[in-house]
């Protein structure tokens, strides 16, 4: 072919070029169109409920703001009043801790056993595993209140029966040394949502693991210890992770406690504050933002205890998600 009708060839396949080409990009256009409509729902949801709070209270934490004047900017100073000034933030901040220390490890190493004795259970697993979930059904208001009543120290039936046989109860929720105790009794009574995630993952270890550990002498707390915890570790990581953001925010179950025992407490002619009840014995960090925000009207003191909150949840996640590849396994050996 000479040159000039390549020359030609080229020149007439120039525009059917541009011309597909222009197809591609409106296509591709229209998609991501498409794709944009059908998030929309989403984005306006995140942007509306969390972008926007989430730029304004970082805002607002550097003001001065009561809602009802304008914000008024006074740069680091809420931090500062928080982390040097106001005594209530460390006793709050124990509080946090120890319902992480001890709540935490407690609800996972129960609910992982209990996953455990379901999976072994001969007979009655079906039952067994809705009583041990029904709990977690129960809306926090109504559970809290309940439990309440029931450890009531005067008339509740736990004391009760301890009276039966001749032990006297403690005073539960009007004592601060019981109150933390009873409110982790209060989560591992409610434990069913982590129990049922476990027992699938107990129930999805393969069988011929534990064959093998068998046939090669090894006891059931051995197959447990070495065959069972590796495969369930992810799942033992979500918990733990689930557990310690749950504890950071740990807020209703101890505010209406606290509201229901100071209100039981006043009948019987003392006046107490209801936020932390008994002597800031529940007096949580959630707590703490709740009061000095919608209590005091300290919306920018909340503002920079919510943003303290949210860093301190990432940087504690990120922490043990980097320390878990000490101990959890990724891959299933089949």
């Amino acid at each position: 072919m000479s040159q000039q009708a390549v020359a030609r060839t080229a020149g007439a396949s120039a525009p059917a070029v541009r011309l597909r080409t222009a197809a591609r990009k409106r296509a591709d256009w229209r998609r991501r169109r498409l794709v944009l409509f059908l998030m929309s729902p989403w984005i306006v949801g995140f942007t509306v409920f969390f972008g926007y709070p989430l730029v304004m209270s970082a805002y607002l934490s550097f003001n001065h703001y009561d809602l009802l004047s304008s914000p008024r900017w006074v740069g680091w100073a809420n931090y500062h009043y928080l982390l040097s000034v106001d005594p209530q933030t460390w006793i709050a901040v124990r509080n946090t801790l120890w319902m992480i220390c001890i709540a935490v490890p407690l609800q996972v190493l129960f609910a992982f056993g209990i996953a455990v004795l379901l999976v072994r259970a001969k007979s009655g697993a079906g039952f067994f595993r809705t009583v041990f979930y029904l709990p977690a059904l129960a809306p926090p208001v109504a559970a809290t209140l309940g439990f309440v009543y029931i450890l009531n120290p005067a008339t509740g039936p736990v004391n009760t029966m301890l009276a039966w046989l001749g032990i006297e109860g403690p005073l539960w929720f009007q004592s601060p040394h019981w109150s933390k105790p009873a409110l982790v009794g209060l989560g591992l009574w409610g434990i069913g949502n982590t129990m049922v995630i476990f027992l699938a993952a107990v129930l999805d270890v393969p069988q011929h693991l534990y064959e093998s550990a068998a046939l090669d002498g090894a006891s059931p707390l051995q197959r447990l210890r070495w065959v069972t915890l590796p495969i369930v570790s992810p799942v033992i990581l979500f918990a733990v992770v689930l557990g310690v953001i749950q504890g950071l925010q740990y807020f209703t179950q101890a505010y209406v406690a606290a509201s229901i025992a100071s209100g039981q407490a006043s009948q019987a002619g003392d006046t107490l504050n209801a936020l932390g009840y008994p002597e800031d014995s529940t007096l949580f960090y959630p707590v703490l933002l709740y009061q000095h925000g919608f209590n005091d009207f300290q919306m920018g003191y909340a503002s920079s205890m919510a943003m303290l909150l949210l860093v301190v949840s990432f940087a504690v996640t990120l922490v043990i998600v980097l320390n878990s590849r000490k101990w959890v396994h990724q891959t299933v050996p089949r």
